[in-house]
């Protein structure tokens, strides 16, 4: 199953590419968050658990599964026993995150370079990972490749509308203390760019919805230690490089409680989550 590395003209991010995130602190964020990521991970779980029920309505077998960006193995607990699933191979691009998932066999893979034998899987499931990935067009190929003909992609990311109260907040903070804002939020795509994007790379009937789902936290400053918990903290090429300062911190917090609080106080957080359904076009 193992051993092909893919083919740069098969998908895989060249020398073209335009580089968004910085892939080795994506990693990084991953391998500092795994020993906690437990009392972080309620996103992870939740839209694992949505994902993986989409599979209940579809009246197909999937023998040999992947599960790219597996973090801890939420998909491997919400997918158990549905779709017809008899092995499933666990990946991450860090590997005391993927350490920790548990059952079937686990590698250590990057979603811009996967490491698996054109036509060789029935499903990939994705939750939580793609919108980390720098080439996307080049790795929705690979996982193409990957799969059968007939072969399913079942994957959600985080959506354009996703932190959009932190995002506010920051630039209004910044461009009153520092003369200008820096990428706080990591940029995310929506759902006409993933649907084109799927057509444009040879997937068959593609589905893309979306739907938000709305955390709270005491203040914007939990938000943040949340977002690090959970290894969804700023990995952009463009972000500083230095550390924010406390003054524009407390100050991003304050208008965060401003514009957004509660009559409680509390303060809420969207995350928007795209939904991907896009089959393998079946054998000629």
């Amino acid at each position: 199953m193992a051993g092909e590395r893919a083919d740069p003209a098969a998908g895989a991010p060249g020398p073209e590419s335009r580089l968004v995130f910085d892939r080795a602190l994506v990693r990084r964020h991953r391998e500092r968050a795994a020993a906690g990521f437990a009392a972080h991970d309620f996103l992870k779980r939740e839209v694992a658990e949505r994902l993986c029920e989409r599979l209940d309505d579809i009246k197909r077998r999937f023998p040999l599964a992947l599960d790219l960006a597996c973090h801890d193995g939420a998909v491997g607990r919400a997918v158990a026993g549905r779709g017809g699933i008899r092995q499933l191979i666990q990946c991450d691009l860090s590997e005391a995150m993927g350490a920790r998932a548990r059952g079937g066999p686990r590698a250590v893979a990057d979603e811009e370079w996967l490491p698996f034998k054109a036509a060789s899987l029935d499903l990939v499931l994705s939750v939580l990972g793609l919108h980390w990935v720098n080439d996307l067009p080049g790795a929705l190929v690979q996982i193409r490749r990957a799969l059968k003909p007939d072969g399913l992609l079942l994957a959600a990311m985080l959506g354009g509308e996703t932190l959009c109260e932190l995002r506010q907040a920051f630039l209004s903070a910044e461009a009153a203390r520092e003369g200008g804002a820096s990428p706080r939020v990591s940029p995310f795509a929506d759902v006409r760019d993933v649907g084109a994007l799927l057509l444009r790379t040879g997937y068959d009937q593609p589905v893309v919805d979306s739907e938000r789902i709305t955390a709270r936290y005491p203040d914007a400053l939990a938000l943040m230690r949340d977002l690090r918990g959970m290894a969804e903290a700023n990995a952009s090429v463009a972000r500083r490089p230095c550390f924010t300062r406390r003054e524009t911190l407390l100050a991003a917090a304050a208008a965060y409680r401003d514009r957004f609080a509660d009559a409680s106080g509390r303060v809420p957080a969207t995350f928007e989550v795209l939904y991907i359904t896009a089959w393998c076009p079946p054998a000629a």
